[in-house]
């Protein structure tokens, strides 16, 4: 279980919060946390860590759902997932949406120049029913943007390596100065000044590489994984983006999932439903016997606990549900047949209808009448 604070507690505010509300909590713990107005204060930056995390979560809605389903097992499985990994340049990278043009889009230093960011990679990943079960380690490769060696950079003539262009503009209440992020560098205050053929315009170039990943016990189809810095990297030896894994499940041949719960249909002959048999099932790590009692209808079901999937969180496990069927066969012999006849006219081998059943007939019957 996660030593981490709820992130809703860490932000002071209730799970039905909205955007404005998460954004303006952060802020106000942003501004009072900041290592600058708490120099050398190592709570103080913790607490201003933590409150970035938080809001990096909260902010997004595919990860605040993924987090309000999951919660921190869903965001961090050890393996760089989620909001764990955050360093002060990521930190520093959200105060462009969060406090305005001020703060611009990346982490800035006393001439205003940011630290850019890279994009994000997408990956899918196939996981059958017994590597979700117990989590798995897997590698991939990725074709991935990284800094070619041998660039060499100057300074942005634009902004004049400031990575913000000041405007003056007249309005009716006067000439207004605005600062914005400069168009020609992106804010970083320096464009490429010479690269190898085989970059591109930022100095970046396309390069294979071998990731491992950890898969947590308990994942589900369609959910995404976030694996902190190992997307594409950022130019001028910026924040490298994530690596976001889709995960997709390979149907089981046998078995069906449901939740965390899993489903096996069971086929006995109608000897063995009459008088009782132990039958073999798979599960999913192995195999298990069941005992089916004597005069067991098909369609009744048993429950096999804790033989399901365990769930994201490590708070339990799921049931394997086992639907029996009564099989019948479409060839017989001319004795079994004979056999058959015989009992087909035993009273005992009639169906015999309880009360409700026989009151619904009746209503069917009359119906047409």
């Amino acid at each position: 279980m996660s030593n981490k604070r709820d992130y809703y507690e860490v932000l002071g505010i209730s799970r039905n919060a909205n955007e404005s509300e998460i954004k303006k909590a952060y802020r106000k713990l942003a501004l009072q946390y900041h290592p600058d107005k708490n120099p050398d204060d190592s709570v103080a930056e913790e607490k201003f860590k933590e409150a970035a995390e938080a809001y990096e979560i909260l902010s997004d809605a595919n990860k605040k759902s993924r987090y309000d389903q999951y919660g921190h097992a869903g965001m961090n499985s050890g393996g760089g997932f989620g909001g764990g990994g955050m360093n002060m340049d990521d930190i520093f990278s959200q105060f462009g949406d969060v406090f305005g043009g001020g703060f611009g889009g990346g982490r800035r230093g006393g001439s205003g120049q940011r630290t850019i960011k890279g994009s994000n990679l997408r990956v899918k990943m196939k996981l059958t029913l017994e590597e979700i079960a117990e989590g798995v380690k897997k590698k991939i490769k990725v074709n991935k943007l990284v800094n070619a060696e041998g660039v060499t950079s100057k300074s942005c003539t634009t902004c004049n390596g400031q990575g913000r262009v000041t405007r003056m503009a007249q309005t009716f209440l006067g000439n207004m100065q605005t600062q914005t992020t400069c168009p020609t560098c992106q804010g970083a205050g320096k464009v490429i000044d010479y690269k190898p053929s085989d970059a591109d315009a930022n100095g970046l170039k396309r390069q294979e590489e071998v990731i491992e990943i950890d898969i947590p016990a308990g994942v589900e189809e369609g959910m995404q994984l976030s694996v902190t810095g190992k997307g594409n990297a950022g130019p001028f030896n910026g924040i490298p983006g994530d690596l976001i894994v889709v995960i997709e499940e390979i149907q089981h041949d046998t078995l069906r999932r449901e939740g965390d719960n899993i489903h096996y249909d069971a086929y006995i002959n109608f000897a063995d439903a009459v008088l009782g048999e132990s039958i073999e099932i798979p599960t999913i790590n192995g195999k298990a016997k069941i005992k089916v009692e004597p005069g067991t209808q098909s369609g009744k079901m048993l429950r096999l606990k804790g033989k399901g999937l365990p769930q994201l969180q490590g708070y339990g496990t799921g049931d394997l549900f086992v639907h029996i069927n009564i099989w019948t066969p479409s060839k017989i012999s001319k004795e079994e047949k004979e056999l058959l006849e015989k009992l087909q006219k035993s009273e005992n081998f009639k169906p015999k209808l309880d009360g409700s059943e026989k009151g619904f007939f009746q209503k069917v019957k009359d119906m047409f009448q």
